[in-house]
């Protein structure tokens, strides 16, 4: 665990998802610089991080997981906001997220569109 200590961000995604793929090139890409706070980690090469964080396969390829500080999972939309929280210019659009009327009906959509994924390309039935 003291390796994943040394960044304060680890996200951990889906590095068979094309989609997922895009989505962190694109974060990337308006963080606008390396990052070098944030470790991103497949989940379908460190399995073992997955386990010791009691995150099941399934959670791993349907919801965002990050881990902060080495010990603290935050998931799902929570992880979408702290991660564009973490760029200066989108922070507007983190708090409009985190705004309970707006998160919760963006949650049901996210978990639609991400199930419509899997099942499509066959992981998930």
């Amino acid at each position: 665990m003291s390796a994943l200590s040394q960044y304060p961000i680890v996200v951990l995604y889906d590095g068979i998802c094309p989609a997922c793929i895009k989505d962190r090139q694109h974060y990337q890409k308006l963080a606008g610089r390396k990052d070098d706070a944030i470790l991103w980690l497949d989940i379908n090469q460190h399995q073992q991080i997955l386990k010791q964080f009691a995150i099941s396969e399934q959670a791993a390829m349907t919801e965002l997981h990050l881990i902060v500080g080495g010990k603290k999972i935050v998931k799902e939309l929570d992880a979408y906001i702290l991660l564009l929280g973490h760029i200066w210019w989108l922070k507007p659009l983190a708090w409009f997220i985190a705004i309970p009327f707006i998160k919760a009906p963006l949650a049901k959509y996210y978990h639609y569109r991400v199930n419509k994924r899997l099942t499509a390309s066959g992981r998930m039935k």
